[in-house]
């Protein structure tokens, strides 16, 4: 089963910046894909970290995406949000766990509530977000390894603020990084009622070397799909792209099947050098692979 447009592709995008700039680019993107190819319809963008005034007043990263939707029917936005500040570099696991305690009690529930009111106000109403991605790894101060049940008391809370902010229909995606990493994603799904899709952000790097081991690997490619039909959820890739293996179109090919195969709501390839494939340079196969796929039949 597979959400696809009318094209017979799951809607799809590529990050190429937060802000004005990233817009943009789209253009560009669209012309590089080729005459008459499937066109992209998710803007993705990310809220920085460095403090509250970031949630609050998302204008500079969502206002222009928020526009560029609204161009044109069915076009979809995707809004990272960090949970904690400041989220990079990552604070301490005891500084995290303290933040995510005061974060379950309702300590940050206000700046949530701000940032739901001007996403309505911006024309997001319907974006999907993501609150604390990669919440399984240690890149971020948001992480849930060092406090999973105040991590997903805490999730819970943001939602639940967000969406009690009128005009809002927010869809909430809770995205994992492929793999264990620092633990199992399960531990900190947050429930039913919060989420409304499994995202998993998937580069072609360890663990693992072919698109095979990313399947099968414990809390892998398969283990998200296997676990979202058994919450009833549908799945999304909100980052996936190159890295480890240099330019691989067999990569490319197989990731674009499996996302197609599957009942994705989107996806969204990373085009930061060495993971992308139109302004990145490194990965000339990979990009005819990826447009190739995007061509008319």
């Amino acid at each position: 089963m597979t959400r696809a447009n009318a094209e017979g592709r799951v809607p799809f995008g590529a990050f190429l910046g937060s802000d004005a700039r990233g817009v943009a680019k789209y253009p560009g993107f669209i012309e590089w894909l080729g005459p008459n190819a499937v066109a992209p319809t998710v803007g993705h963008t990310y809220l920085p970290g460095n403090g509250w005034r970031d949630i609050e007043v998302p204008d500079p990263y969502v206002g222009p995406w928020a526009n560029w939707v609204a161009e044109v029917p069915g076009r979809i936005l995707v809004v990272n949000i960090p949970m904690l500040v400041p989220n990079e570099p990552p604070l301490p696991d005891d500084s995290v766990r303290g933040l995510l305690e005061q974060g379950a009690a309702g300590r940050f529930d206000s700046h949530f509530q701000l940032l739901a009111q001007r996403l309505v106000a911006l024309g997001a109403e319907r974006a999907i977000l993501i609150p604390g991605w990669e919440m399984n790894g240690l890149s971020y101060t948001h992480r849930c390894e060092p406090d999973p049940e105040a991590w997903k008391e805490y999730f819970r809370r943001i939602v639940g603020v967000m969406r009690s902010v009128p005009g809002q229909q927010f869809q909430f995606n809770f995205n994992s990084t492929r793999g264990t990493d620092a633990i199992p994603w399960t531990e900190c799904y947050p429930g039913d009622d919060v989420v409304d899709m499994l995202g998993m952000d998937t580069y072609d790097q360890p663990p693992g070397q072919t698109f095979e081991d990313y399947v099968r690997q414990p809390y892998g490619l398969g283990a998200q799909v296997e676990f979202a039909q058994q919450h009833g959820k549908p799945v999304s890739f909100p980052e996936w792209g190159l890295l480890r293996y240099g330019d691989r179109p067999e990569y490319v090919r197989e990731m674009l099947a499996w996302m197609e195969s599957q009942d994705a709501v989107f996806h969204t390839i990373t085009d930061y050098c060495p993971s992308g494939v139109y302004e990145c340079q490194l990965n000339p196969a990979s990009a005819q692979e990826f447009r190739s796929h995007y061509a008319p039949s």
